[in-house]
Formats: structure tokens, C-alpha cells, sequence
């Protein structure tokens, strides 16, 4: 299948994609993470598509579980609503802005970048610092 976006066109394989993101959600369902983390090497690596495609797409499929769980949080008084006027704002900025900065950008400083950033989160959630 053939994607055009932003005038550039990219080759994907439609079963590959299938296949993976339906194991990716059987595995990640069983044991309780999320499967963005995989979801995104699967896109770049299998499908082969750009990081600022892929931010995108893994930012669409996220937001439905984003929403609901917001709307729980809410519900149960877990929910701080300046640090959402805040950042909702901001993510949605950032979401036009980012994929502009990232087409411009070397392909492998943006996956460098991502994995830097994967790492501190990773540090700090092993409680590292």
C-alpha cells in the first residue's frame, strides 16, 4: 500500500503492520503495558516509515485510552485541572510543531534523540535519580 503524506509517499506492508500490532496488543494486553513502545519500532523498522509519520500515528492511537482514562481520573477526583489547562495547550502546539521540526531534522538525530529520552524515563522510573 502506498501512503502519501505531506507530498512524500511511502511503501507499506499492510500485512506486516496487521500481523505486528495484532501480537504487539495480544502481548501487551497479557501483561499489562502498553504496546507504544513497540508500536513505534514496528513503524520505522518494519513499515519503514519517517518518525515524524509515526509520532503522529502513535499519538492517534493513544488518545482514546488518554481520553478515558482522563475522564476515570476525573471521576474519581484524581485530576488536576491547571496542570491540564496547562498542558493541553501545549501538547496540542507541540503536536504541529514537532513533526515540522522532525521532517527537517536527520532521520537518525530524531531516533537518537527518542531513545535518549526513552532512557532517562527509563532511569527515572528504576529510580536511578
Amino acid at each position: 500500500m502506498v501512503i502519501e503524506f505531506w507530498g512524500v509517499q511511502f511503501k507499506v506492508n499492510v500485512l506486516l503492520g496487521c500481523i505486528g500490532g495484532f501480537l504487539i496488543a495480544v502481548v501487551s494486553s497479557m501483561f499489562g503495558f502498553g504496546g507504544g513502545p513497540f508500536m513505534v519500532p514496528l513503524m520505522t523498522v518494519g513499515l519503514g516509515l519517517p518518525m515524524y509519520v509515526v509520532v503522529g500515528s502513535s499519538l492517534l492511537a493513544i488518545f482514546f485510552n488518554t481520553l478515558m482514562g482522563t475522564a476515570r481520573h476525573y471521576q474519581f477526583g484524581n485530576f488536576d485541572l491547571l496542570f491540564f489547562l496547562i498542558m493541553f495547550p501545549a501538547a496540542i502546539l507541540a503536536g504541529f510543531i514537532a513533526p515540522q521540526i522532525a521532517k527537517r531534522v536527520s532521520p537518525l538525530v530524531v531516533k537518537r534523540i527518542a531513545a535518549a529520552g526513552l532512557l532517562i524515563l527509563a532511569g527515572n522510573l528504576l529510580g536511578l535519580y
